[in-house]
């Protein structure tokens, strides 16, 4: 536990400081998490890193992680990306007569889009034009809400399980508690700053940071369980790996930059 709490507050208090310089220092970051991150996720499936389906997923994934923009060039059409991707995954289960099979072809395609845009739309709600940084703190802090909501509510009240077959330790209870606390948190901020965003927007975040955030632990629960694996990596003393600590955000921010687009 006392490993868990120093790891915990050395990589929270680094996360927070290139977060809010923003800019090449948070993609510095995410660049580096979202590579461990593959890793993992290629080592979860059996496949080395030096497999061709790995460098080839690696690189699709890095085409889909990377803000082409800020490098003065034009993004590349995401489903372009995939779908050249989808191809030269499945050309190389030809080339080498199904000794990749398809399976192994589609696990990597999955991953490179499951890391590379989960990281991209993190950089991109940062830096957006309207108060990315704001919206970037009350999405982590209303994840982050839910999650100590529904640790203390389950512990408190839990009496029904939520999903026993995939995460025994996860109530109904705790998880409305989590919801609560998030919608609390995300409150607030619209409350600190009226003029810069609705009550409508912020308590949609909230919502989203809760619903969404703890689906995204349960994907990944689910996907460690039928792997036989407790973490995803070891890289965070205490806490695992890095898909064990963003299996949230990989499915929030996303969601985030798709509500950009409601008139709220």
């Amino acid at each position: 536990m006392k490993q868990r709490i120093i790891t915990g507050l050395i990589g929270g208090a680094a996360f927070i400081f290139l977060t809010v310089l923003g800019g090449w220092f948070f993609f510095a970051l995410l660049l580096l998490l979202a590579v461990i991150g593959f890793m993992e996720y290629t080592r979860m499936n059996g496949v080395s890193a030096k497999h061709p389906l790995s460098l080839i997923g690696l690189a699709g994934m890095l085409v889909l992680f990377i803000p082409w923009e800020d490098f003065g060039l034009d993004s590349p059409a995401a489903i372009h990306t995939i779908w050249l991707l989808l191809f030269l995954l499945l050309t190389v289960t030809v080339l080498t007569k199904n000794v990749i099979t398809i399976d192994g072809a589609a696990l990597m395609l999955l991953g490179a889009v499951y890391v590379g845009y989960g990281f991209h739309a993190m950089y991109e709600v940062r830096n957006a034009e309207f108060h990315g940084l704001l919206t970037t703190c009350m999405a982590f802090g209303a994840i982050w809400a839910s999650d100590i909501g529904a640790y203390f509510t389950g512990r408190a009240f839990g009496r029904n399980k939520l999903w026993p077959s995939i995460s025994p330790n996860k109530t109904i209870e705790g998880s409305i508690g989590g919801i609560v606390l998030s919608l609390a948190i995300a409150a607030v901020f619209a409350w600190i700053y009226p003029d810069i965003i609705s009550i409508s927007r912020a308590l949609l975040i909230g919502l989203i940071a809760a619903v969404a955030g703890q689906f995204g632990d349960l994907i990944q629960s689910a996907y460690k369980r039928i792997r036989g694996i407790k973490d995803t990596g070891s890289i965070l003393p205490g806490h695992g790996g890095v898909l064990d600590r963003c299996d949230s955000w990989l499915i929030v921010f996303p969601l985030l930059v798709m509500t950009e687009l409601l008139p709220l």
